[in-house]
């Protein structure tokens, strides 16, 4: 028969537990004491690199995403506010501030065309053509950064992924997953038929015709009807390129 332990029996092992839970407790302080310190020091460190190279950080656009990677591993964000170190450092937050206001005026001067989505190739493209006196050079991580930042501000930009491509829309358009598809398949010519769409999606031809006409009233399909063999070509500006269809100096 088993003998319960006696009150000097219980009062040792809760000792023991206690003293186990304290030696616990230094070691997860003295973990977190040293990746404070660490961190610190990577963070130094950062500061040092971002004076040391804060031209190319600056003016060569790969160099700058690079340098971004590195701030976000150590939990740094040069964009967090315009003020303070680093904006005086390197000015990077104006700059992204100032990308964000010419992106916007772009989607703006181009919704009439796109409906509010436009392929992000084709959004850098206008805009290192209307920045093309600035010093800085753009690259789509810098287009992708500043569009993040107007997403914080609740202004409903987004950056939404179809096919391989990347779309930023500009205005609540819901895209379903038959949109994706269309417009995944529109990638390889600019345009798609109904008929095209029926045989490519094995769709029937209501569900094919639902679906453009979907698209065609949010305002991201054009319509073609001049073509000999008497099909209809719906043309999305979205995954095409918006220059052959208005002059980049109204943007």
């Amino acid at each position: 028969m088993r003998r319960r332990p006696g009150i000097g029996g219980l009062q040792n092992a809760a000792a023991a537990r206690d003293q186990f839970r304290a030696l616990g407790d230094n070691v997860a302080k003295l973990r977190t004491d040293l990746m404070k310190e660490q961190l610190s020091t990577f963070r130094s460190q950062l500061e040092d690199f971002a004076r040391k190279h804060k031209n190319d950080i600056r003016k060569n656009p790969a160099f700058r995403s690079q340098f971004h990677e590195m701030c976000a591993k150590v939990g740094v964000d040069p964009l967090a506010s315009n003020k303070g170190f680093w904006a005086e450092l390197l000015g990077i937050g104006d700059f992204y501030y100032e990308l964000g206001v010419q992106i916007v005026d772009i989607c703006l001067a181009t919704r009439p065309l796109n409906g509010g989505l436009i392929n992000l190739e084709e959004l850098c493209k206008l805009l290192r053509q209307r920045r093309k006196t600035a010093r800085e050079a753009v690259s789509e991580d810098d287009c992708l950064r500043a569009i993040s930042k107007l997403k914080v501000l609740g202004s409903g930009f987004e950056v939404i992924s179809v096919g391989k491509r990347k779309l930023v829309r500009s205005v609540p358009t819901e895209l379903n997953k038959d949109h994706n598809e269309i417009l995944e398949l529109a990638q390889v010519q600019g345009f798609v038929t109904v008929e095209e769409v029926e045989r490519r999606l094995t769709w029937s031809p209501g569900r094919a015709i639902d679906a453009l006409d979907s698209l065609l009233d949010e305002g991201l399909a054009m319509i073609d009807d001049g073509h000999q063999d008497g099909k209809r070509r719906y043309w999305f500006p979205c995954v095409s390129s918006i220059s052959s269809y208005v002059g980049t100096d109204t943007l």
